[in-house]
Order: C-alpha cells, then structure tokens, then sequence
C-alpha cells in the first residue's frame, strides 16, 4: 500500500483515551496514512494495551522507546520511521475529525 502521509504519536500514560485518538485516525475520509505510536515508556500500561489492542492492525505501527525521552526525542524517533511524504503529529489526547487528513492535504496540495 502506497502510505502519503506518516502521522506520529508519541504516548506517555495516556491508557485512558489513546483508543479514542487511534480511532480518529482509522476513521479518517482519507486512506493513504500509517499511523506510529511510540510509547515514552508508560508506567500505566498504555503500552500493553494499544499493542494488544491494534496489533494486527496494517496501517498502525507501535513502538516503545528504551529509556523516558520526552515528547520532542519521540517525535524525531517517529519522523526517522515514518514512510510518508507528508507528516502530521497527533497528540495522544487529541481527536481528528473525519476529514480533517482529506481537507488538510487538498489545501497543501493546491496552494
């Protein structure tokens, strides 16, 4: 699958509400995207249960860093992963609307 668009999320305890940003992404309108997750070594087992939970998932890549190296380190770990031409970050607490990848990648692309 051609993947245009890598989105990186770093993750540090944040079990409770990772599935509903992970969601989000799945549910986008536009289907081009791999979703990494890299976990900043969570001490509330976010990482046990997104690893269960989308494992066998295509599109979602999750990984965890070997020592707590902050957000910024996360984020450039993702971005030496990350296969897409374009790049997006998502915080683990945030939530996309449905279109947000399709509308965001039509307006870079026509201006």
């Amino acid at each position: 699958m051609f993947i245009e668009t890598s989105i990186i999320t770093p993750m540090y305890n944040c079990k409770e509400y990772i599935s509903q940003t992970i969601q989000s992404v799945i549910n986008q309108s536009y289907e081009s995207w791999e979703l990494i997750l890299i976990d900043d070594c969570s001490t509330d087992g976010t990482f046990e249960e997104v690893s269960e939970a989308y494992k066998d998932h295509p599109q979602i890549i999750i990984i965890k860093n070997q020592v707590n190296s902050g957000a910024g380190y996360t984020r450039n770990h993702g971005l030496e992963l990350a296969k897409g031409r374009y790049i997006a970050f998502l915080d683990s607490d945030d939530i996309w609307c449905s279109e947000k990848l399709q509308k965001q990648l039509t307006f870079m692309k026509t201006n």
